[in-house]
């Protein structure tokens, strides 16, 4: 079983995707953890991208599909993959299908996490850090013992410069004109199963599964 997971920056993506793995043992492919592996390997692959990230421009469609082939022929005989992070925008979902196609493999189905922007917001904007030891909180799903300082060596805490509300209205206009229409690619192919991704982390994943039963029983 193949499976896309798709959903806004705060959606919850990360959290599933590990539970939805462990479950139907699948192999988790996260764009982002495969481009840093080929950066810090130096790969071929990896020495191409860092030629785009130095110059300051995104890695190209094609370059990341290259690397996604590589991926997806090393765990197709797994037992199956969660693609996380992939794709992007509709030339990369096409691109995908033609990939898919000439290895004989397809996508099963692609569960789209919803989530209002004014929950995203207030998910992505409430996160705090220590500066010292890295550990992170939530002002309303994890917070401190005391408002403010970490609990373990009690530094201040604060707010990293991407998780502030101008940064997290970009990334989300961002992900509404690149990675919406690739929701409307999937529902055209009649893979697109929708889950609200507002409730705790076991009612959503509950509702995950029963999207999965009911694609791959049919």
């Amino acid at each position: 079983m193949n499976l896309i997971f798709l959903g806004p920056p705060g959606a919850g993506k990360g959290t599933q995707a590990k539970r939805i793995c462990d479950k139907y043992n699948l192999t988790q492919i996260a764009t982002g953890d495969i481009l840093r592996e080929h950066l810090k390997n130096e790969t071929g692959l990896g020495k191409k991208a860092r030629e785009y990230i130095n110059a300051g421009n995104l890695v190209p469609n094609d370059l990341i599909i290259d690397m996604m082939r590589y991926e997806i022929e090393k765990n197709r005989s797994k037992g199956g993959y969660l693609l996380d992070g992939f794709p992007r925008n509709v030339a990369q979902a096409e691109a995908l299908d033609e990939l898919l196609n000439d290895l004989n493999d397809k996508i099963d189905v692609a569960i789209v996490l919803n989530v209002p922007n004014s929950e995203l917001m207030a998910r992505l904007t409430g996160r705090r850090v220590c500066p010292s030891c890295g550990t992170s909180y939530h002002l309303i799903f994890n917070p401190p013992a005391k408002e403010g300082v970490c609990d373990h060596d009690g530094e201040e805490l604060f707010q990293r410069k991407d998780d502030n509300e101008e940064t997290v209205n970009n990334r989300l206009e961002v992900y509404t004109k690149e990675t919406k229409p690739i929701i409307t690619y999937y529902e055209k192919q009649g893979l697109a199963h929708h889950v609200d991704g507002v409730g705790s982390v076991d009612e959503i994943f509950n509702l995950i599964n029963e999207g999965i039963d009911s694609f791959v029983n049919n």
